[in-house]
């Protein structure tokens, strides 16, 4: 399992975990999931399907954080990223040191 600590902007602790048997990562604020990224994992490839963040926790950077550690996940796992998720795919497409994990 991997994880991070780190705080979100109102200073509550957050945590992030892979979670493999429901094949998600799942970010944790304040003790409660506050956003999740749905993947699917195949061989070597991951696909990113789907980001979630909760209705209270919009707009606070939680679904950017979560973006960043699911790709750095892939990239230490020396995994290839499918980004079917939109918010994926617009935050790869910011973020040009992610562009090399992209599937062909």
């Amino acid at each position: 399992m991997s994880q991070d600590q780190d705080q979100d902007q109102d200073a509550r602790p957050i945590a992030i975990h892979d979670r493999p048997e429901r094949e998600r990562y799942e970010l944790d604020a304040g003790g409660a999931v506050a956003a999740i990224i749905d993947y699917r994992l195949r061989g070597q490839r991951i696909a990113l399907l789907h980001t979630e963040v909760q209705p209270e926790h919009e707009g606070g950077g939680l679904g950017t954080q979560l973006a960043r550690h699911a790709l750095d996940d892939a990239r230490r796992r020396g995994l290839k990223v499918v980004p079917s998720c939109s918010f994926i795919a617009a935050y790869v497409r910011r973020h040009p040191q992610y562009q090399d994990l992209v599937a062909d």
